[in-house]
């Protein structure tokens, strides 16, 4: 379950009448236990409580209902449980149906509310549901709960209106939650007369059946979108002549509203219920465009983009800088007022702004630091001079860009209410203003120069109509001259096979003949083409949430030679971390952040990583595209590896149908009629054989010994199997196969020990899977192989070296490493090794195979999953570290950051040394 999901479960179960004997299971059901989970706890045989009508549930919670009046008393009880202790219970839970008590266990969070409040503080509760929470998803506990409502209001509405959900009314409909969004919002914080006004005209004026809830609600829209002087001549009905004129076209246009049911006027009515005043537009817009996004509404509550994550962009790129003039201006008059000054001119452009976030979080960080300018200046009574319109954004879809619009409009609205009081706000709120600062459109087709253009002193043109931005109306001018642009934001990602072939045409489209290998690239590397064309010509700094396989593998070599081409380079970037959302079991996507500008406006590199889940900056001499402190090189594909090392190939392809492959079983039936058989059956040997222990078996049969191997029992109807099915085949080169059919496709197989390497493997492991092989061991591809027995290549590709050599220059398949012998062995660097080196690391590989089979039958899965790998294993594998990097620096690397800018100096020192050889 998702947290909207959850969050509906728990609303439902607190309108319910209270039952005592069932709210602990009730409870718990509503966080996704399944029903089996709860027989067993009503059953007794896993509910160890110790408390009276108490239910515990190992590992997650221990909950006792209790007399009137009991609550905290018993709540006390559970805290100091033995039973609680002992089943480790996360939270604490206990209500008399009346009032409601929680307490949670490792943070030593308290929630103490009335019994039908209790749904508000749901964000406590989601590690039951496998849920990885932050404080700032806990706190964004309204967003949710308001998202979770009008999604059920939306869902009703196309079920009973479903002309409103064809393509052609999407608009329309998209519209009129948009309006819905602003009345809420408005009635619970004074902008309308009269507290819920809105909420209360409908409930009082509609009939309960719903019959002419669409015309109260037109009437008042219509109102809404009439200037006082116009009012008499409408006629209006005095409680649609009491709402104010909002203008900014928000209520302009039709005022066309769907048919209600009983259920979605009663919808609408508990959506209006809710304390508007609480709404976070930092993270709101994002969770409300999921509602009206059919395609995402299925993963309703997993957009959340934290507060922090954001942070992580927009302190590097500008607002570091802004937080050190203010501290370095102290309480000086004159230098506080220049950087206020400076904050006016600022613009921030999110050419991917969906529903506003960074623009939302940009803006309201602006006014904090404004507002401390004016409290050091004693000049609080001042209204803001950071224009909103200078916050501007490209959306691809329309409700999101109105979303946007509407979000930064709250934004500005809640920040005045803060920083120059209520009254003030109010004045300043209503009418809206007209312009289209935020615009709806394909952001690779658009010249971002006429959307944020450097000068100020584009077209401007005033839309009528504040949510339809047509795409010929997007330049307005900005309200101060000569400030700094910055360009943030999250873009869609992408790979080339998941484009579609309108985004595959937009990528062309941005790099046109610059390169031929944009089909390689991911969709958001188009954004930084476009970020660096645009810099090109103005002074600019832009940084963007990208997968980090952009910064990896083959894209490196082709992308950002052309970033660097229009004079770019690296400013700042976040190494590989999590992009977390509100999805189970933390969910997320990699990412890294990557900040480029003109090289001779940077000032200081800053190169942000992750180490033990705490992030840590170093200043950089230069941040390389691989985002480690080193030169800007590109490492590309080679035929012959690097250091002189043994070639590294493509396993055996078999293309047989499956009629040369062998299980186990039937091996064996094979051994017991012709035992003779034994050398021409060797294993194979591909990635799921190497790391999870499938056993599986093929003949290989040398030419001069087919007409002897043929005779043995079962071969010959084998091999005539593989001859009909190549034959069959409509490649040439297939069929060609066919008069051969003992021999594999592609084999380039020895009967000798060989090192074989995984092709794939996932992100979780430390090292890199391989394994030293018997002589009858068959590579199967795309498994790699060394047809060398020396264990001393083994101990290099099973270090911690070259696993973080792999992870950055190979790039990944999703998210699991993808390993290349020539761009992952044949590039990798490493120091002429001496005859003592080489023995010191054959005892080493020699150690970490003692180690494996000590635990036999355990899979290299089994092995090497980080959170179980034997304590023997780990200490051979840090050993075989300890010697190899000895070699590289005479010491223990710190960490992989100082691993990876040795290999990459050892790298440029090897490959230039080869150039002049």
């Amino acid at each position: 379950m998702n947290a909207v999901e959850i969050e509906q479960a728990i609303s439902d179960l607190s309108e319910q009448p209270f039952d005592a004997a069932n709210f602990p299971y009730a409870f718990l059901e509503a966080f996704g236990n399944k029903e089996t989970t709860i027989k067993r706890l009503k059953s007794g045989s896993e509910n160890k409580s110790d408390v009276e009508n108490g239910v515990l549930q190992r590992n997650n919670i221990h909950i006792a209902v209790c007399s009137a009046g009991d609550t905290s008393a018993t709540l006390n009880k559970l805290r100091v449980s033995p039973a609680t202790e002992k089943a480790k219970a996360k939270f604490i839970l206990a209500t008399d149906g009346v009032d409601f008590e929680a307490e949670d266990l490792t943070s030593g969070e308290t929630v103490a509310c009335t019994y039908p409040d209790f749904p508000n503080h749901f964000g406590l509760f989601l590690a039951l549901a496998g849920i990885s929470t932050v404080k700032q998803i806990r706190e964004s506990t309204f967003d949710i709960r308001a998202t979770s409502r009008l999604n059920r209001l939306y869902v009703e509405l196309l079920r009973t209106n479903p002309d409103w959900g064809a393509a052609e009314r999407r608009h329309d409909m998209n519209h009129f939650m948009a309006r819905l969004i602003f009345c809420f919002f408005s009635e619970d914080t004074d902008i309308f007369n009269g507290n819920d006004l809105f909420t209360a005209t409908i409930e009082q004026m509609s009939a309960k059946d719903a019959s002419d809830i669409d015309w109260v609600i037109s009437e008042i829209f219509r109102a809404m979108n009439t200037k006082p002087e116009d009012r008499a001549a409408e006629n209006f009905r005095p409680w649609a002549d009491a709402f104010p004129y909002v203008n900014g076209g928000l209520f302009s246009g039709s005022t066309e509203t769907p048919k209600f049911t009983k259920i979605a006027r009663s919808y609408l009515i508990h959506v209006g219920k809710l304390d508007w005043t609480k709404i976070n537009p930092d993270i709101f817009g994002s969770m409300i465009q999921a509602v009206a996004d059919e395609e995402e509404r299925g993963a309703l509550g997993m957009h959340y983009t934290s507060v922090p994550n954001i942070l992580k962009v927009l302190n590097p790129l500008f607002l570091d800088d802004l937080r050190a003039e203010l501290e370095a201006a102290g309480d000086n008059p004159r230098k506080l007022l220049n950087l206020r000054k400076r904050m006016a001119r600022i613009r921030v452009f999110d050419p991917a702004c969906g529903s506003g976030n960074f623009l939302v979080i940009a803006y309201k960080q602006i006014r904090e630091i404004e507002a401390e300018i004016n409290k050091r200046r004693g000049e609080l009574h001042l209204k803001s001079e950071i224009p909103l319109t200078n916050f501007r954004g490209i959306e691809l879809r329309d409700f999101s860009a109105e979303i946007a619009r509407l979000a930064l409009i709250i934004a500005e609205y809640q920040c005045d209410v803060v920083y120059i009081g209520q009254k003030e706000a109010l004045q300043a709120f209503l009418p809206l203003d007209s312009q289209n600062w935020i615009t709806c459109g394909n952001a690779l087709r658009l010249d971002w120069l006429t959307i944020c253009p450097p000068t100020g002193t584009g077209v401007k043109l005033l839309g009528d109509d504040l949510f339809s931005t047509p795409l010929d109306q997007a330049e307005i001018d900005f309200e101060n001259e000569g400030g700094e642009t910055y360009i943030c934001g999250n873009p869609p990602y992408l790979g080339y096979k998941f484009q579609s072939p309108a985004q595959k045409a937009d990528v062309s489209s941005v790099f046109g003949s610059r390169t031929k290998a944009s089909k390689s690239l991911d969709y958001v590397a188009a954004w930084f083409m476009k970020a660096s064309d645009y810099g090109a010509k103005t002074n600019c700094i832009s940084a963007f949430v990208t997968t980090n396989s952009i910064c990896q593998g083959q894209q490196v070599p082709i992308l950002w030679p052309l970033i660097f081409e229009t004079g770019h380079r690296i400013a700042f970037a976040h190494t590989s971390f999590k992009w977390a959302n509100l999805a189970s079991h933390n969910a997320g996507v990699t990412v890294a952040i990557v900040g480029i500008s003109v090289d001779s406006s940077i000032k200081k590199r800053r190169l942000f990583s992750n180490t033990s889940n705490q992030f840590i900056e170093l200043e950089a001499q230069n941040i390389n595209p691989y985002l480690v402190n080193s030169r800007d090189i590109f490492v590309e594909a080679r035929d012959q590896q690097l250091s002189g090392l043994a070639d590294m190939l493509s396993g055996d392809k078999l293309t047989d149908g499956g009629h040369l492959v062998l299980s186990a079983e039937e091996r064996l039936s094979m051994l017991e009629t012709a035992p003779q058989a034994m050398p021409y059956l060797g294993r194979l040997i591909g990635g799921q054989e190497l790391i999870r222990g499938v056993i599986r078996y093929a003949l290989v049969i040398p030419d001069d010994k087919l007409e002897f191997v043929s005779k043995l029992p079962g071969v010959k109807s084998r091999l005539f199997a593989v001859a009909q099915m190549r034959a069959s085949s409509s490649k040439r080169a297939t069929q060609m196969l066919a008069l051969t059919p003992h021999r594999f496709d592609e084999s380039r197989f020895e009967a000798r020990r060989k090192i074989v390497v995984a092709q794939l493997s996932s992100e979780n492991r430390v090292y890199y899977p391989c394994d030293l092989v018997d002589e009858l061991g068959i590579p199967m591809a795309p498994s790699l192989v060394i047809y060398r027995d020396d264990p001393y290549l083994f101990a290099l590709i099973a270090s911690r070296l070259h696993m973080v050599w792999i992870a950055t220059v190979c790039g990944k398949l999703k998210t699991d490493f993808r390993y290349s012998n020539t761009l992952g062995w044949n590039t990798f660097p490493v120091p002429k090794l001496t005859e003592k080196n080489k023995h010191d690391l054959t005892s080493c590989a020699e150690d970490i195979l003692l180690a494996r089979e000590a635990h036999f039958p355990a899979t290299i899965a089994d092995l090497y999953d980080p959170d179980n790998m034997p304590e023997n294993l780990r200490h051979a594998h840090d050993r075989n570290d300890e010697v190899l990097e000895r070699i590289y620096i005479g010491r223990r690397f710190k960490n992989d950051t100082e691993r990876l800018e040795k290999l990459f100096e050892l790298y440029t020192q090897m490959t230039s040394q080869n150039k002049k050889g």
